[in-house]
């Protein structure tokens, strides 16, 4: 795997956002580093993808900063060679074919076409390239999604349930992937319910719960104590009413 460039990290810094009087985040504060594969966990309703859009542009922060190498997502310039995402599965229209979505996205970032076959190949979706997304299944769907994210070579990976659909080579392929991407250099961020696919894949961790970071660290040091990754979640995530924040 080629990388853009190397030492990007991925900064989330005192992220507050309001709706009117309730506060979905409160002072979310954590980083992701160039090299590791940091676990991204809460219960479903605690932040996760609010925070995410925030870092990603996609929606503006109440207070605090959301910073991908030193820059907000809006001031990057063809920002798919620099953060490759995936929030909602491909994100492609149902009456467009694989190789037409990935090539229209690859020419509005300036990236090469002859990528659009090579994430196609990497994602194992070669053979279905002129099949219209209608018709693909949910983990052809999310492996079209992360061949997106794939295509300018990008230096950090934020990924929301990336594994949701794919079959157990699916998964396979996907921890090789990640694992290969932070080995060269290069930041992932990974959302996941998986806890036993994060525990195997993780350097670090945060938890987050109700709006506010419960816990941020290296994978031993969030787990010690605990016998899985599982009981640490629960336990770190107990007194949380399950629905606050999104």
């Amino acid at each position: 795997m080629v990388l853009g460039w190397h030492g990007i990290m991925l900064s989330v810094d005192g992220v507050t956002k309001r709706h009117g009087c309730r506060a979905v985040l409160s002072d979310v504060t954590f980083e992701a580093l160039p090299g590791r594969v940091t676990g991204f966990l809460g219960p479903n309703g605690a932040g996760k993808s609010c925070t995410l859009r925030i870092l990603l542009g996609l929606d503006r922060p109440t207070a605090g900063t959301a910073l991908i190498a030193g820059r907000a997502y809006r001031s990057l310039r063809n920002p798919l060679r620099t953060v490759g995402s995936m929030l909602d599965g491909s994100g492609a229209h149902r009456s467009r074919t694989a190789r037409n979505h990935l090539t229209w996205v690859a020419r509005s970032n300036g990236i090469s076409k002859r990528r659009v076959n090579e994430v196609l190949e990497q994602a194992g979706l070669a053979d279905t390239g002129r099949t219209r997304v209608g018709r693909f299944s949910l983990g052809m769907g999310q492996r079209l999604g992360l061949a997106t994210a794939l295509l300018g070579e990008p230096a950090a990976l934020v990924l929301d349930e990336p594994m949701n659909g794919l079959d157990p080579e699916g998964i396979r392929w996907l921890r090789g992937l990640l694992r290969a991407q932070a080995d060269a250099g290069g930041t992932v961020l990974l959302s996941s319910h998986l806890m036993s696919e994060v525990a195997e894949i993780a350097d670090d961790l945060v938890v987050i719960s109700a709006g506010s970071v419960v816990a941020a660290g290296p994978l031993a040091q969030v787990t010690a104590g605990y016998d899985t990754l599982e009981d640490a979640f629960f336990a770190l995530t107990a007194t949380t009413p399950e629905g606050e924040g999104r």
